[in-house]
């Protein structure tokens, strides 16, 4: 899981380790790109799938760009000797149900209004300089699409994490959800896992939870390991009934089956990502029901970014079964689509 960028020293170290037997475990060995596919087999079997520029060539650019069945197939049979696949259907029996849920929240009029300025804004300022940007550097064209994109996603969260000033004129229809749906998740005496990718949306949650008295641990990139099995154990011992965790930090490597409720503040791009996180309580050792809330709002970059979580699910499973076509790999017209009306 942690040695999929290629470009990581920490890949770089794994790569050069000197073995008679190497084994990769990962719940998601195709999460965004088939790069990632790629590194994991530099480690494995180097030079099984040749140099990058030659894997790129012959298959992530065909598969991924232009959508081909057969080429996608090649790749699915070459690397099927080497895969031993453990899925949730598998171990069915000895968990319990899981119930997900897309909830719909409605932006307040002026939220909405604040969203709707940010989005024409870079629609309009986009839409000028990308012909220039695309000829100076493709790539930078990109970058500033998913920049923008970020802000969108972000002032769908609160408004303050646009702009400050705002965010305290602005309530967030979210956080109101939010509190409103904790406080009735705690009512049953259940405890509940909060996933969020953005730390400062997190920290604005924590101010919710201390001014209405609640007791939770946290977890993000920055907490020391130490610290981070410490509120892992606590929260197990019944300490604290909300863990809120960023999506990247809680994404795998805990066991926090003390919970049975789990709220995703914030959708990601790739869903394997949001499952892997939701499966911190759906595991071996967890007794009761999982529900799994998805704060989604309406009319904006949240229902765009679920509705492309499909693509992403077939992908994976077009490489690991071979049953479906996928394509993940969005251009920069397509980013910009996404943040049309």
């Amino acid at each position: 899981q942690a040695i999929k960028n290629s470009a990581t020293n920490r890949s770089r170290a794994a790569r050069n380790l000197q073995a008679d037997f190497r084994l990769v475990t990962t719940g998601t060995p195709v999460e965004n790109r088939l790069s990632e596919l790629h590194t994991l087999f530099r480690f494995i079997l180097p030079g099984y799938l040749g140099s990058w520029d030659h894997f790129r060539k012959n298959f992530a650019d065909p598969i991924e760009r232009d959508r081909d069945p057969i080429v996608r197939d090649r790749l699915r049979r070459l690397i099927h000797p080497f895969l031993l696949r453990r899925l949730k259907s598998g171990v069915l029996r000895d968990l319990p149900s899981r119930t997900e849920i897309n909830l719909t929240i409605e932006l307040s009029e002026a939220e909405s209004a604040f969203y709707e300025a940010l989005r024409s804004r870079a629609v309009e300022e986009l839409t000028k300089t990308s012909a220039q940007k695309e000829k100076e550097d493709p790539g930078k064209k990109a970058f500033m699409i998913l920049a923008e994109l970020t802000r969108l996603r972000r002032a769908c969260c609160h408004p303050a994490l646009v702009d400050p000033k705002v965010g305290k004129t602005i309530s967030s229809a979210k956080l109101a959800a939010f509190s409103e749906t904790v406080e009735e998740i705690l009512a049953g005496r259940h405890q509940v896992l909060v996933f969020s990718q953005f730390v400062d949306h997190l920290a604005l949650i924590r101010a919710e939870l201390d001014e209405k008295g609640i007791a939770y641990q946290y977890l993000d990139g920055s907490t020391p390991t130490k610290k981070r099995k410490e509120a892992v154990d606590a929260f197990q011992r019944g300490e604290g009934d909300v863990f809120l965790i960023s999506l990247k930090a809680g994404g795998f490597g805990l066991n926090l089956t003390a919970a049975d409720y789990v709220i995703h503040m914030d959708p990601w791009w790739n869903p394997a990502t949001e499952d892997q996180a939701s499966d911190r309580a759906h595991r071996i050792g967890q007794t009761r029901p999982v529900t799994i809330y998805r704060f989604i709002t309406k009319g904006t970059i949240e229902e765009k970014i679920v509705a492309l979580h499909h693509q992403k699910r077939e992908l994976a499973e077009s490489l690991l079964t071979g049953t479906e076509d996928a394509n993940v790999r969005l251009s920069p017209e397509e980013l910009l689509e996404l943040m049309r009306g």
